[in-house]
């Protein structure tokens, strides 16, 4: 590969190639169909639904979810986009030739790298695959993949503007986080297998000129980052308004129980990473290390991310590497959340 050529292997899942050899034909011809469809089904019941939106309860519902996307897409926009440049533009010897070849220091300088190059965790999983296809040793690459998403400045900016006047839920974001990654790969380094780590083939896009790659990069990222914010909005808009008010109560009176609770509606939802903070501010009534559970284990580990592991890295890996990612995030947010809030 020529310098200034980005690496094929961070644009070669077999999902993503097949994307951009196609030019998003199906995708877009379905995503058309589906807006023109509800379009359709909103003139037709426009009478029913006027009815319904006059209700209280849909009433604050709408008004939850809609200053929830309204805040987040900025940054949902703001980081698609560097991360697609990210993945396009920025040759890989580049990122590569910054990770030691020694685990130990590979794995600090790899969990580190996640604060300074944006990306989302759609963009992480095939980055991390690139270092390893790169000779980055393995446990670097996954220190990687969980900090990049979480700890990147779009991220920690969408925190501070979720979180007005309380730096300490940055910092903690950040030390949760970081911390994550480096004792996940670490773990994984003194009793992983490596074997279990199966890359997939690798589909050659170099014939593409660039400026179509982040196009597509871009379009598809948005799309399904857009589509997950949208998603999570609504649950979050949902639980805030339909669960009795004594449940949450009862939650925000067990950190124990709250945490959890956080922790799997963020394997649920599967925001994207630059929208998170703003669901989880929609927590208030629960104690602050829960909140902070949302945003740590979300980038780390959901839904989307497990199929997107699985398909990269096979599901012998993701099976053991995604409870364990689960598990650190879990006592991560606890301890610090704890200390710093």
């Amino acid at each position: 590969m020529t310098t200034g050529q980005v690496d094929d292997d961070v644009q070669s899942a077999p999902s993503r190639s097949r994307r951009w050899r196609d030019g998003l034909g199906g995708d877009g011809i379905i995503g058309a169909a589906a807006v023109s469809l509800a379009f359709i089904v909103v003139l037709l019941l426009r009478e029913q639904i006027a009815d319904l939106v006059d209700r209280p309860g849909v009433t604050t519902w709408s008004t939850v979810f809609v200053s929830l996307v309204i805040q987040a897409v900025p940054f949902l926009v703001l980081g698609v986009l560097l991360s697609a440049l990210l993945v396009v533009y920025v040759p890989q010897p580049w990122i590569t030739a910054a990770v030691p070849k020694q685990t130990g220091p590979a794995i600090g300088v790899a969990g580190l790298s996640g604060a300074v190059l944006p990306g989302c965790e759609c963009a992480s999983v095939p980055l991390a695959a690139g270092l390893v296809r790169r000779g980055v040793p393995q446990a670097a690459a996954l220190a990687f993949l969980l900090s990049a998403p979480a700890i990147n400045p779009v991220v920690l900016v969408a925190t501070a503007v979720a979180f007005p006047g309380r730096p300490e839920v940055v910092l903690a974001r950040f030390l949760a986080s970081l911390g994550v990654a480096v004792i996940v790969a670490s773990v994984w380094a003194r009793f992983g297998n490596a074997k279990l780590l199966k890359l997939p083939f690798r589909a050659d896009d170099s014939d593409q000129p660039k400026f179509v790659r982040f196009r597509a990069a871009l379009q598809h990222d948005l799309l399904h980052a857009g589509g997950f914010l949208v998603l999570g909005g609504a649950i979050a808009a949902t639980v805030n308004t339909a669960v009795p008010t004594d449940w949450i109560d009862a939650l925000a009176d067990n950190l124990l129980l709250a945490i959890l609770f956080m922790g799997l509606l963020a394997v649920a939802v599967s925001i994207c990473s630059e929208a998170d903070a703003f669901v989880a501010a929609s927590f208030a009534p629960l104690p602050l290390p829960a909140l902070l559970a949302f945003m740590v284990v979300g980038p780390a580990v959901d839904i989307k991310l497990v199929a997107m592991q699985t398909g990269w890295f096979g599901r012998a890996f993701t099976v053991r590497f995604a409870p364990l990612t689960f598990a650190v995030a879990l006592v991560a947010s606890l301890v610090v959340g704890v200390i710093l809030l």
